[in-house]
């Protein structure tokens, strides 16, 4: 099943939504936090997906429309 590794940039008026547990509640994909800094005022997290291609692009979207700041991860985070 296909893996995509990328990560979030949240401004301080997302950092208290339950944006990622709406991703693998809505969404066919499973999350895995890999590292996270998350505070009042901002917060980035690395995410895991898994899932089908199609699947993952939509829930990316999803977090793109909802303000996310989403980015590719280009290097190994924790194995």
């Amino acid at each position: 099943m296909p893996t995509r590794r990328i990560h979030l940039d949240f401004p301080k008026d997302l950092v208290t939504e339950p944006l990622i547990w709406r991703v693998g509640r809505e969404f066919e994909v499973m999350t895995n936090i890999r590292r996270a800094n998350v505070d009042h005022e901002s917060g980035w997290v690395d995410l895991g997906l898994e899932g089908d291609d199609e699947e993952l692009e939509r829930a990316i979207q999803f977090l793109k429309d909802n303000g996310v700041g989403v980015g590719p991860i280009e290097r190994n985070v924790i194995e």
